[in-house]
Formats: C-alpha cells, sequence, structure tokens
C-alpha cells in the first residue's frame, strides 16, 4: 500500500500558528518537525560551546550594565586624557583619593603638596640614574684597552657617582622644605570647621527672619553666632601667623638647599674640567704608537681635591631675619608686640625687605 504525500503549505495562513517546540501537535507530521529543530539546536548549541572553549574567558562588565566611574579608574578617552601625553603618570592607589575628601581651604595646598613628593621622587630617580651611569662609563673605559681613556674614565665616573649624591642629598632637603609646608595645611584644615560652622549659623539665621521674624530661636543662634564670630577670630588670627612663619621657612630651607647643590655641583665640574686636561686628544698617524699615560698619579690628586673642596665648602648665607616668636597656640608669645604701633611694623618690615635685598647673595 503506497502511503500518500503530505501536502505543502502553499500559504501562511496553512502554517502552524505555534513554533515547532510547542507541546501541542499540530498535524500528524509535528513530532518529526520537533525532532528535527532539536536536533539543529543541539549542534548549534554544541557549536557554540566548542568556540567559546576555543577562546580565552572573558567577562564583558559593560553590556551588563554601564560603567560607574567609582568601579573603574579607566579614563574613557584612553592614553590620550593626559592631554600632554608625556607627562608623568602616577599609579593609582588610595592615597591619591585623599584630595577628593581634603576641606576646601586646604584642597590647594595638598595638591601642591602632593606635586612636591613626585618632584623629590624625581631627583631621587636622577641620583640613581646618575649614579648608574657612571659605573657604565668606568666599566667601558676599561674595556677599550687604553690606559689613558681607562683611568680618565673610571675618575670622571667618581666625580658623576658623587654628582648623583648630590642629587640625593638635595631631594632630602626638599623634603624638609615639604614638611615645613604642611603645617600650613594642617592649620588650613584646622580652621575650616569654624569657618563652615559660622556660615551655617548665618545662613540659619537668615532664613528664620525670612519665615519667623518673631521665632524665640533667633535669639539663641544670634548667641551662639557670636561666639562662632569669636571662635572663628582667633582661628584666622592663628592661620595668618603660621602661614607666614612656615612660608618663609619652607622656601628658605629651599632657597639654601638649592644653592649648596649649584656650588657643589660647580665643585665637582671644574675638577672634572681638569681631568679632562690630562687626556691627550692629538690625531695619531696609522702606525704610529701613542706615548705611555703618565698623569695616573695627577688624575689621584684631583680627586683628592674634589673630596677636600667638598668637605671645606661652608653656606655662605646668612640667616634668614625672623620676628615669629609664637606660643604653642600660634599666638605671638610677648604682649609687647600687640603693643606695637602698625607704623613701627610696617617700617621696620620695609626695612628688612630692602637689606635682604641689597646683602643677599647673588647667583649668577
Amino acid at each position: 500500500m503506497v502511503r500518500e504525500r503530505p501536502r505543502v503549505p502553499t500559504s501562511s495562513s496553512e502554517l502552524p500558528s505555534r513554533p515547532f517546540h510547542s507541546t501541542r501537535t499540530v498535524g500528524r507530521f509535528t513530532p518529526v518537525l520537533v525532532l528535527l529543530s532539536t536536533q539543529l539546536q543541539s549542534k548549534h548549541v554544541q557549536s557554540d560551546w566548542i568556540e567559546s572553549r576555543k577562546k580565552p574567558f572573558k567577562t564583558d562588565l559593560s553590556t551588563s550594565f554601564p560603567r560607574n566611574r567609582s568601579l573603574s579608574i579607566r579614563s574613557k578617552n584612553g592614553a590620550s586624557s593626559s592631554g600632554t601625553g608625556t607627562g608623568n603618570r602616577h599609579g593609582f592607589s588610595l592615597s591619591s583619593l585623599r584630595g577628593n575628601i581634603q576641606p576646601e581651604l586646604s584642597k590647594k595646598l595638598y595638591k601642591l603638596i602632593k606635586s612636591e613628593n613626585h618632584l623629590i621622587q624625581s631627583y631621587e630617580n636622577a641620583g640613581k640614574e646618575r649614579i648608574s651611569i657612571a659605573t657604565q662609563l668606568s666599566e667601558w673605559g676599561e674595556a677599550t684597552n687604553d690606559d689613558a681613556v681607562s683611568d680618565i674614565s673610571d675618575k670622571i665616573g667618581v666625580l658623576l657617582s658623587e654628582l648623583g649624591e648630590q642629587e640625593d642629598l638635595y631631594a632630602h632637603n626638599l623634603d624638609d622644605s615639604r614638611a615645613i609646608l604642611k603645617a600650613i595645611r594642617n592649620t588650613e584644615k584646622s580652621v575650616q570647621p569654624s569657618r563652615d560652622t559660622k556660615a551655617k549659623i548665618t545662613d540659619e539665621i537668615a532664613r528664620l527672619k525670612s519665615k519667623e521674624p518673631q521665632s524665640a530661636k533667633l535669639v539663641t543662634l544670634e548667641q551662639e553666632l557670636v561666639r562662632a564670630e569669636a571662635e572663628n577670630l582667633v582661628a584666622e588670627a592663628q592661620l595668618t601667623n603660621i602661614t607666614r612663619q612656615k612660608l618663609k621657612a619652607a622656601y628658605a630651607t629651599e632657597f639654601a638647599a638649592s644653592i649648596e647643590r649649584a656650588e657643589k655641583q660647580i665643585i665637582l665640574a671644574r675638577h672634572g674640567r681638569r681631568l679632562l686636561h690630562l687626556l691627550d686628544d692629538t690625531p695619531a698617524v696609522p702606525g704610529d704608537v701613542r706615548p705611555a699615560y703618565e698623569h695616573a698619579d695627577q688624575a689621584r690628586q684631583i680627586l683628592n681635591d674634589a673630596e677636600d673642596d667638598l668637605k671645606d665648602w661652608q653656606p655662605e648665607l646668612g640667616d634668614e631675619p625672623s620676628h615669629a616668636t609664637l606660643d604653642n597656640n600660634l599666638m605671638p608669645g610677648s604682649a609687647r608686640q600687640n603693643q606695637q604701633e602698625p607704623e613701627s611694623v610696617a617700617g621696620e618690615g620695609s626695612f628688612a625687605n630692602h637689606e635682604d635685598v641689597s646683602e643677599g647673595p647673588v647667583v649668577g
């Protein structure tokens, strides 16, 4: 008996209204179609699984939810977001987030002190690189098999190494200056709450006067405002005192360190030029033999002279004039200073400034 072929649907109305995986029976060929669909889906899933095993595991969180800046420190603009492209990039750390929680009054000085720290690290790295270069120069000179080049390059390496040590010393002096600036920053942080309290009470009084002019709370707030203004007045006086004193001390330390570094570099550079005079650079004719190197003792003496000059170096700076005599509360230490007339204080200050300019060392 020949089985009759099924009629092929000729219009969309004759197609089953539900997909092949429906549990309902649509015609007698539905089980066959369901089986074929299941096999195709199984092959597709298996193929996707095999392809996924070939690729490294990767989780894409960006497709799950929008990127939150608190969950990522990566810049959206990539490497070009820094603006310069060649600037120093410092690693991310928890300390880099402290600037975001600094009081408004101390934010700028906080950033300055942070930048000073990066500067100090740069000088420390420069000193290490200088010492490394000095070692490489000495090793290269020894490999030339030229007695003169070997000895002079070794002695120059000693001077370069000392220059590197001076960079490290300068970095330490800068760190001392930076530590002095921290006193100003800490004072600014302590003054900010008194400013905030005063502003908060002032705003509250203004709000009550506009909405409840007869409120009994106004009297209490005005009394609190008087106390807050008194506390803020003392805090502001302490801030201006410590700011002037520590600013002067910090940069006096830095400028003294800069002068020391420069003068010691001059000492080492001059003795380095003396070493170069011992190296004969007269062109040699092919086949001629150069005279034997006979300046080893002189080169050694130059190093001894450089060492002695560094030991004998003394700063030719007078003490920085200062009238700061503060007690532990950062207020003037004597009542006499409070009784001085403004004109006399201004006259002394202007005289001191002219004296500094006229007698200060000239660095050329």
